[in-house]
């Protein structure tokens, strides 16, 4: 290319074309790295004058990073979360919103094989259907989490997904508003999720998942199909259990069939038997004493939905309410370990050879699994639950 047509052409087309658009993925000045993410929209199709109105005023928001460096961690237990998330308040709201919004449930169910309490459970645990969505620009959110260099991969397709929003005229940049790292709308979705999955459910030509019901409901349910929800199966029951069990085989990821739980003494409160064939994992979240459930293949999109096991569980049965389920039995778990116990306890396991992650005093998918090795190794119930009599034996 002459120096004359080089000259000739706007920076974020020049910086397209001699691949300089990959040169600044994340940090330094601030006006060059939003004029990499314009070329790189426009590289892909996005008018330039689009672009440019989608990163009009942009900035880094401080609060933002606040948040990224100090997330939150779930310390509640199963039933401390779930009490307060599935309140009989939300139930009756939940069920009058199945009812409002009921051609557009029986849509989700029919085009993407989705219940309506699947969805149901997700909105009111995100947003209080629709209540509290956030109040971060979601702009300035996703440009701070793609500037910064923690996890840029991430965030800055996410931010180039915000500028197709704005293209479709889906999203006001000014304006728009959402949690702390740019989910939007009444179920909490990213926008790159949004342009893939997004239906106009109310059918005014865009897709508004902050104000429009509807769009947000089916919206949710292409999301949730796609993350492989099978038509017609379940994805959580509550059983109750004997006191003698092969618990070493209990927790996410087992081998065995539910026919096969069944076989051993574990029944359903339901009496539904009837999916025995399909694989199915005995969780205990407060051990052998507390609430028990199977899971079944579902139950993997509330993995991918959110990792923590305490809130996809409590998500997971508060769609089973919906469906008719009663309230668990809470049993009578054993004490559980404090936060400086817990931490004594990982540090015991990591010592000891296993992979617990970080030491933080909470009870994550690696201490849990650690624990159940160590309960068995040292001859107590290998349910996963730790408590002092484990901690003592170690």
């Amino acid at each position: 290319m002459n120096k004359a047509l080089r000259h000739a052409l706007p920076l974020a087309l020049l910086l397209a074309s001699t691949g300089l658009v990959q040169a600044q993925q994340c940090g330094g000045d601030l006006a060059a790295f939003l004029e990499g993410v314009k070329a790189e929209s426009v590289a892909a199709g996005t008018p330039p004058e689009i672009a440019d109105k989608a990163l009009a005023g942009a900035a880094i928001d401080q609060k933002v990073l606040s948040r990224d460096r100090s997330q939150g961690v779930f310390r509640q237990t199963f039933l401390e979360f779930s009490g307060r998330t599935v309140s009989q308040g939300r139930l009756d709201i939940g069920r009058q919103k199945i009812k409002e919004y009921a051609e557009v449930f029986a849509r989700a169910e029919q085009e993407y094989g989705v219940p309506a309490g699947v969805i149901t459970a997700f909105w009111a645990m995100e947003t209080d259907f629709g209540a509290v969505q956030g109040d971060f620009n979601t702009r300035n959110a996703l440009v701070t989490l793609a500037h910064d260099c923690r996890r840029p991969e991430l965030f800055r397709p996410q931010l180039l997904s915000l500028i197709k929003m704005v293209e479709h005229g889906d999203l006001d940049p000014a304006g728009n508003t959402g949690a702390w790292a740019g989910e939007i709308g009444q179920v909490q979705m990213l926008p790159k999720d949004i342009i893939e999955f997004g239906i106009d459910g109310d059918g005014d030509g865009h897709v508004n998942v902050k104000q429009s019901s509807p769009d947000a409901i089916l919206t949710a349910a292409k999301f949730i199909q796609h993350l492989g929800f099978k038509r017609g199966e379940p994805w959580i029951q509550e059983v109750t259990i004997p006191e003698t069990l092969p618990f070493e085989k209990s927790g996410l990821g087992g081998t065995m069939t539910a026919a096969e739980w069944f076989a051993l003494g574990v029944q359903p409160r339901d009496g539904n038997t009837g999916f025995g064939s399909l694989p199915a994992s005995l969780v205990l979240p407060q051990g052998r004493k507390g609430p028990a459930f199977i899971t079944y293949p579902n139950f993997n999109i509330y993995l991918e939905w959110n990792q923590s096991f305490i809130y996809t569980t409590s998500a997971a049965y508060f769609a089973t309410r919906f469906g008719g389920a009663p309230v668990y039995q809470k049993g009578n778990p054993e004490p559980g370990l404090d936060v400086d116990q817990m931490t004594a306890l990982q540090t015991k396991l990591q010592g000891l050879g296993h992979d617990v992650g970080k030491i933080d005093g909470i009870l994550g998918a690696g201490t849990r699994v650690a624990v159940q090795k160590e309960q068995q190794r040292v001859g107590l119930p290998a349910d996963g639950w730790p408590t002092p009599a484990l901690l003592n034996a170690l």
